[in-house]
């Protein structure tokens, strides 16, 4: 694979080690197979139902003998030298001394109840019938609600809705685990995760899962227990006359494992390439249409659907791939197979000719023997179809087992009632970067704080360690006296709302958005918020108000606007920390200086701590703390830090100003 292909293909910054070993590969089924204790009853009669389907198909092929030498042939019962199963006597001592007529009706009352029941040929399969498509996303959404029965009729109807049903109960399951999983990752590692490779994962990978857990569990167990009792009938009825027949039936099975099995390591490579170059095409998809506004800005429009189709080209190249090395392998399959059913074909005639077996024999043989075969053919390539379901497992289960935050909540009395103090704290990203620098800092309710700093200061990273968005690499975060490093984040957020520089909003109705902060909010809450952010005048001038839909990420509010919906959003949190990242940024003097003042008296009662660079939100502060290169150099008021004339702030200052 040349270097291109392989960014094309593996361009995930995170899950960047992809091979499978066998050895691993058998862990993850291992781990999928556990996964039906959720769906245990389901699974029962998902069982159940499949223990009785294997009966009917064993019936048939002696029925069939029936039909051609007694009916057709006319012949008596006990004249071949080949014995009935001990299941069928019970039928030969009805059918023993009547006429063909009267015991072909009897055969045919048969085949009726058993049509009813069982369906065309009691024992046709019968699946959900859901159109495929031809790479591994759409293989996937069929596999989302897949099912199937090895009988048709009435059973296999409700074999096959009780398989819907367990299938759709296992992805739900661990969709809703990978999403949590996801939603947990530490704030790093989300910067570097691409959305559209964890849409991927969660819509197209965890379908898959379910389909290990047949293949571990029914699918082989029925197959080998059918195997068992064909070879054992064979053996019974046939091996006393034609041992060469049981020993070429019994040695199908170990063949087709023996043709693929070897193999099973590629297949997985093909596989996890197939699926990972299906997350590159939804990652450029999902980042085009984010940034669609920047894209027809810049005119990048031609290059952004340059870029999908070579990412969507190569995504069903590589299914294409692995598409047809699994049908390699079933020809392959499929020949050896052909080739045994032609000598056996051969060998049988010349014992019917020799007179050691009668026509009928055929009907059982081959009855026996495409069962077997079948089964076989199935064991071979369910071993090869097998590696589709390990890759996409092993993309699920790496980010269930990622390291994520911890929602525990340890402390459930946590609270925020006096002070925040950052105890000598450092951090440093993953990459090595030092952002901030024994940090030693106290902030207290009642107080409106701004951070202040040149760019690159730290400002931001001293404010995420509040919410635990980053944890310390060094030091102690304490909320009223409480160490906070082991204290789970749903605690810590409990007590401190974030309000973002960047607009977050969801493309839903303003309503919606300041609900997502505090379900329980009443209307006099939403109205206190809006007000305080300085929105109440532009809300009430929307069509219907505070129901208004914003459209994709509040797009049809302006820059201002948007940021006083955020900012209000905060305020509905009602939580005793506030950060605003930025908050009047986009405001005009008339706005900002009304928010300002309503985060004044906010903060009456909260700590409200304000990241800012306009001098006119600083210089209301109750305190100042003024950082540079990731250390704290000065704290105070406006004019305490003026009056230092070689101070830092000053300088600053003069600078913003000069």
């Amino acid at each position: 694979m040349s270097e291109t292909a392989n960014e094309l293909v593996f361009n995930d910054r995170i899950d960047t080690d992809t091979q499978i070993s066998s050895a691993e590969a058998m862990v993850l089924l291992g781990r999928s197979f556990a996964l039906l204790r959720h769906v245990k009853g389901l699974f029962a009669g998902k069982f159940l139902f499949a223990l009785v389907g294997i009966l009917p198909p064993l019936l048939i092929p002696w029925t069939g003998k029936i039909v051609v030498d007694q009916v057709l042939l006319q012949k008596p019962f006990g004249e071949s030298e080949v014995r009935f199963p001990p299941f069928m006597d019970p039928l030969i001592a009805i059918l023993e001394g009547n006429t063909p007529l009267a015991i072909m009706g009897t055969i045919l009352t048969i085949y009726a109840v058993l049509l009813v029941l069982f369906g065309v040929r009691a024992g046709g399969a019968v699946t959900s019938g859901l159109t495929q498509g031809h790479d591994s996303a759409t293989q996937s959404e069929l596999a989302l609600s897949a099912g199937s029965s090895q009988s048709s009729g009435i059973f296999g109807v409700i074999e096959l809705m009780i398989n819907i049903r367990l299938t759709q109960r296992l992805a739900n399951t661990l969709r809703t685990e990978l999403f949590r999983k996801l939603a947990r990752l530490p704030m790093t590692t989300l910067d570097d995760n691409r959305i559209g490779d964890s849409v991927y994962r969660i819509m197209y990978d965890t379908p898959l899962v379910p389909e290990i857990c047949f293949n571990l569990s029914i699918a082989p167990l029925f197959a080998v227990l059918g195997a068992m009792i064909s070879l054992y009938l064979m053996q019974y009825s046939y091996g006393p006359v034609a041992p060469e027949l049981v020993w070429i039936a019994a040695g199908l099975i170990p063949l087709a494992l023996i043709l693929t099995v070897p193999l099973s390591g590629f297949s997985r490579r093909l596989n996890q390439a197939s699926r990972a170059s299906g997350a590159a095409t939804t990652n450029t998809m999902e980042e085009s249409l984010e940034n669609i506004s920047a894209v027809q800005s810049l005119g990048g429009s031609r290059h952004e659907r340059e870029r999908f189709a070579r990412d969507s080209d190569q995504s069903f190249k590589r299914f294409r791939f692995s598409f047809l090395f699994g049908q390699a392998m079933f020809v392959v399959s499929m020949f050896c197979t052909v080739v045994a059913g032609i000598y056996v074909a051969i060998l049988v005639s010349d014992l019917i000719i020799g007179g050691t077996m009668t026509p009928g024999d055929y009907a059982v043989l081959f009855g026996l023997y495409l069962q077997l075969g079948g089964t076989a053919l199935g064991i071979g390539m369910y071993w090869i179809n097998l590696q589709t379901n390990v890759a996409a497992v092993r993309r699920v289960f790496f980010f269930i087992d990622y390291p994520s935050e911890t929602p525990g909540d340890i402390h459930s009395r946590l609270t925020v009632q006096d002070t925040i103090r950052l105890d000598h704290v450092s951090y440093h990203y993953p990459d090595g970067r030092q952002a901030l620098t024994d940090i030693d800092l106290e902030f207290r309710v009642g107080e409106l704080t701004a951070i202040v700093g040149p760019t690159g200061a730290g400002k931001t990273s001293l404010a995420y360690l509040l919410p635990a968005f980053l944890r310390p690499s060094e030091g102690r975060i304490l909320f009223d006296g409480i160490d906070i490093a082991d204290v789970g984040v749903d605690a810590i957020r409990d007590q401190v709302a974030y309000v973002f520089q960047e607009h977050m909003l969801l493309s839903e109705s303003i309503r919606s958005n300041l609900l997502l902060a505090n379900p329980t909010a009443s209307e006099n809450d939403l109205r206190w918020a809006i007000d305080t952010a300085g929105a109440g005048q532009f809300v009430d001038s929307l069509p219907q108000g505070i129901d208004t839909v914003m459209g994709r990420r509040g797009d049809k509010l302006s820059v201002g606007q948007k940021q006083r919906i955020c900012i209000a959003r905060g305020l509905v949190r009602d939580t005793p920390v506030l950060v605003l990242d930025e908050p009047t940024a986009a405001l005009d003097p008339e706005t900002e200086n009304a928010l300002v003042t309503s985060l004044q008296k906010a903060a009456a009662g909260k700590l409200v701590i304000v990241i800012a660079h306009r001098l006119s939100t600083i210089k209301r502060a109750d305190r100042i703390v003024f950082l540079d290169n990731g250390r704290v150099r000065a704290i105070g008021s406006h004019e305490t830090l003026m009056a230092d004339t070689d101070g830092p702030y000053r300088r600053y200052v003069e600078l913003q100003t000069g």
